[in-house]
């Protein structure tokens, strides 16, 4: 009886530990920004305090530009860019404080060989994360 129960406590625990770990490290449910004109600058609210995301130009994919987060009391802000339901590989930015209390780090999109252009930039400011839909050229 123990040659059967050991291996299958064992199999049980692994199990446990594998959907644990799934279910420690899925991504948090995303807020979603209306952003009409990321060039322009697009307001948002976290946490209550108005913040503001900018692009410094229109993105190409491989051309890198600048991304620009404003949210006051923010400590740590990160970036990645996704489309739905495809898969674009490891590409998050950890934003850099700048001039003003603003955030930013030069950023570049992945190539999407199905030609593609309808993007979401998912941005994590300390913990919430929210989703702002957008088109590259």
């Amino acid at each position: 009886m123990r040659q059967v129960v050991a291996p299958l406590l064992l199999v049980i625990a692994l199990v446990a530990i594998a959907v644990a770990g799934w279910w420690l490290k899925r991504p948090a449910e995303a807020v979603a920004v209306n952003c009409t004109d990321p060039q322009a600058g697009c307001a948002f609210s976290h946490r209550g305090a108005p913040a503001r995301v900018r692009f410094s130009m229109q993105p190409l994919p491989l051309e890198a530009f600048e991304l620009t987060v404003t949210a006051p009391h923010a400590t740590k802000i990160s970036a990645e860019f996704q489309m739905v339901g495809m898969d674009m590989g490891f590409n998050r930015y950890d934003l850099r404080p700048a001039a003003g209390g603003a955030f930013a780090s030069s950023v570049t999109l992945p190539v999407c060989v199905s030609g593609r252009h309808d993007w979401v930039l998912y941005l994590d400011l300390d913990g919430m994360r929210y989703a702002l839909p957008f088109r590259s050229r």
